[in-house]
């Protein structure tokens, strides 16, 4: 047998075949443990009393029949509601002195585009009725979530605006409504629910590829514009400005605009409000907030430049809006904020 030269190939041939044959077999890679997760619960919201079709909530999907209590923020993942001294946080008036007029023209030029009218026009199966339900099932998830003020206006005006393009099935309208507060979460919140959170809520009826697939859809239809004028952009805008004119104390305007977040939370589940523009309502909010809560200089109706028509109207329906769910403003504002409100003679 002829032996081949250390350094012919031939040998080195040999030597890599003899290496191969002496190595440990490869071990396959065991599969990856995953953390075991608590179950979650669905949301059972607290029924919000009310003589108006605005506090009659839709009753949970997943409200049981055993009655146990839903868990609280913290154990979905998500942040509690921000207590009275985080919603009384100092204004950042030097940010406002620098870009706050910039900003609150730009914002009333897009109004118009991002104002959605008649949403309901073409929709058989979807009423007023049943928004009504739906967004007033809406409001205490987006506290649940402990979600912004902001969260919940940019919900409600993907919804009213997909509803202007198309038609939607009345099996189908909760759907779109998780999917709207989730398109709207992406946008603002730093920690937006999870979609296996959000299917909870809706008690296993839809599939995440269903949410997916709707998300898809009214991304499309909306062109995927999405930053739409809110409510409450304009709020912090007028408090700032009445505050930098020196027209009112830094608490008293901002306890003004917590109350009038909670009569625009009542409202934004009214479909007779739909028609006026986010700025209009705003600024009608604070003026019956600042009523509410005797401020010895009230807003001015002029800071929204709007005809001075329909400002009487919008106040005069928030007026009554107001006194139909007064008992429901106890659920929604901080206790020490709601002690103060003392209703006037007109709102009674």
């Amino acid at each position: 047998m002829v032996t081949p030269c250390p350094a012919s190939p031939a040998a080195w041939s040999a030597r890599r075949d003899d290496e191969q044959n002496l190595r440990a077999p490869v071990k396959k890679s065991r599969r990856p443990r995953l953390r075991r997760k608590e179950r979650l619960l669905p949301l059972s919201p607290r029924l919000l009393p009310g003589d108006s079709g605005v506090c009659d909530l839709f009753e949970s999907p997943g409200s049981g029949s055993d009655g146990a209590d839903s868990p609280g923020a913290a154990a979905r993942g998500c942040s509690p509601p921000p207590s009275p001294a985080q919603l009384l946080a100092p204004l950042d008036l030097q940010t406002f002195r620098d870009y706050g007029q910039s900003c609150y023209a730009f914002r009333k030029a897009q109004e118009s585009r991002f104002h959605p009218l008649e949403s309901l026009a073409r929709q058989p199966q979807v009423t007023a009725e049943s928004r009504c339900k739906l967004l007033s099932w809406l409001i205490p998830v987006h506290r649940q979530f402990g979600l912004s003020f902001e969260s919940l206006c940019l919900t409600v005006n993907t919804l009213d605006r997909f509803l202007t393009t198309t038609p939607v099935a009345a099996d189908c309208f909760q759907l779109l409504g998780v999917t709207s507060l989730l398109i709207a979460c992406k946008q603002v919140e730093v920690h937006p629910p999870r979609v296996k959170q959000l299917l909870a809520l809706c008690c296993g009826a839809f599939s995440r590829q269903q949410l997916c697939n709707l998300e898809c859809i009214v991304l499309h239809k909306l062109h995927f514009s999405l930053g739409a004028p809110t409510i409450s952009f304009f709020l912090e805008h007028f408090t700032q400005e009445r505050v930098e004119a020196g027209q009112v104390e830094v608490s008293e305007a901002l306890e003004a605009q917590i109350l009038a977040r909670g009569v625009a939370e009542l409202s934004l589940a009214d479909y007779a409000f739909t028609s006026y523009v986010p700025s209009l309502l705003a600024i009608c909010c604070l003026a019956l907030a600042d009523r509410m809560l005797q401020v010895p200089r009230p807003v001015d109706l002029r800071l929204g430049e709007h005809p001075e028509v329909a400002l009487q109207d919008c106040l005069r329906k928030l007026q009554v809006l107001v006194a139909i769910n007064s008992s429901s403003l106890s659920h929604i504002l901080p206790l020490r904020i709601f002690e103060k409100c003392s209703l006037s003679p007109s709102l009674k």
